[in-house]
C-alpha cells in the first residue's frame, strides 16, 4: 500500500472564529500535518490561518486557495509572508485564479485569460517589495490547476499544484503532467455513511455550485463525465468525486490517490446537516493519521 502525508480541507464559514481555533488544534492533535482554508466571500484566510497558527505549534495552514484577483501581488506576498514569520514558517500559499462566478459576476473584476494573468501575477509576486523581518524560508506557493497549461505552470514556477474536485485518474494524468519533483495537494472530499442516498444527496449540493463554473465542467467532462452527469449531478458524478462509505471504503480512495501519484491528500469532511459549513468530528478522528498508524 502507498501511502502519502495527510491534511484537512475546510471552508468554515459557518463556524465561529474561536470555533476554527478550535478545529485547528483539533486537527494538530489527530495528527494531520496540514490545515487548509478556502476562500469565497468570508474570512480572509491569512488572518484567519494566523488565528489558527496562534493557537498550534506544528500544524503547517495553507489556503486552498487564495484568490489572485481579489489582492495586488503585492499584497499577497504581504499576507503570505505575515503568517509564515509569525508561526515559524508554517505557511503554505495556495493561489488560484478562483471562477468567473465568483469574480466577475460578484466581484465585478473581469475575468480575462486566466493563464496569462497567473503568469504575470507571479512574476510581479517575485519582484513585490517586503520590508519586514522575512519568515525563516521563502513561503512555498502552490497553484490550483486542473488543466495542463496552468498544471505546466505549476509545475515550473511553484512547488506543486493543488487540485480540487477530482478522481484518482485525474491525479494520475496530473502528475505525469508536473514531473516526479513537484508536490502534488489533492483535496477529496469524504463523508463517513453507507446511507447513499444521504451521502449522494449531501455530495450533490456541495457539488452544484461548481457544476456552474467553465473551469470545473471541462475538467469533468475531461475525466469521463457527461453533460448529463454534470447537469443532473448524478450518482456517477457524487460517486466519483466524493468518497463515502466506511472506513474501508474511504481509506482505499486515498490509497487510489497516492498510487497515482499526490504526495499530500487533504481530506474535505462533508457534514449531511449543512454541507460545508459544519465538520463532522467522526471522521476527522476515523481518518486521522493518529488513527491509521495505530
Amino acid at each position: 500500500m502507498t501511502s502519502c502525508d495527510r491534511g484537512v480541507w475546510v471552508a468554515p464559514e459557518g463556524l465561529t472564529g474561536s470555533q476554527v481555533a478550535e478545529l485547528g488544534r483539533r486537527v494538530e492533535e489527530l495528527g494531520y500535518s496540514t490545515l487548509w482554508v478556502g476562500e469565497t466571500f468570508g474570512r480572509d484566510p491569512f488572518a484567519q490561518l494566523a488565528s489558527v497558527g496562534a493557537q498550534t505549534s506544528t500544524l503547517m495552514l495553507a489556503s486552498g486557495i487564495a484568490n489572485i484577483y481579489n489582492r495586488h501581488p503585492g499584497v499577497m506576498l504581504q499576507g503570505a509572508n505575515t503568517v509564515a514569520e509569525q508561526t515559524g514558517g508554517r505557511m503554505i500559499l495556495g493561489l488560484g485564479v478562483s471562477t468567473p462566478a465568483i469574480v466577475q459576476r460578484v466581484r465585478g473584476i473581469s475575468y480575462d485569460k486566466p493563464l496569462s494573468f497567473m503568469r504575470d501575477y507571479l512574476e510581479a509576486m517575485d519582484s513585490a517589495l517586503y520590508t519586514s523581518v522575512a519568515p525563516p524560508q521563502q513561503v512555498p506557493r502552490v497553484l490550483a490547476a486542473l488543466g495542463p497549461r496552468m498544471l505546466e505552470l505549476a509545475a515550473q514556477r511553484c512547488a506543486g499544484a493543488h487540485s480540487y474536485n477530482t478522481t484518482p485518474e485525474h491525479t494520475a494524468w496530473t502528475r505525469a503532467i508536473i514531473g516526479p519533483e513537484s508536490g502534488l495537494y489533492v483535496e477529496q472530499k469524504v463523508m463517513l455513511t453507507s446511507d447513499a442516498s444521504v451521502a449522494r444527496e449531501t455530495g450533490a449540493k456541495v457539488l452544484k455550485f461548481y457544476s456552474r463554473a467553465p473551469g470545473y465542467r471541462n475538467a469533468w467532462l475531461k475525466m469521463g463525465f457527461s453533460e448529463d452527469d454534470i447537469d443532473a449531478l448524478s450518482p456517477r458524478l457524487v460517486d466519483g468525486l466524493v468518497a463515502w462509505g466506511d472506513v474501508e471504503a474511504i481509506e482505499a480512495r486515498l490509497t487510489e490517490h497516492a498510487e497515482a501519484g499526490a504526495s499530500h491528500v487533504c481530506i474535505h469532511p462533508l457534514h449531511p446537516d449543512s454541507g460545508q459549513g459544519a465538520v463532522d468530528d467522526a471522521v476527522l478522528a476515523a481518518l486521522a493519521p493518529s488513527a491509521t498508524a495505530s
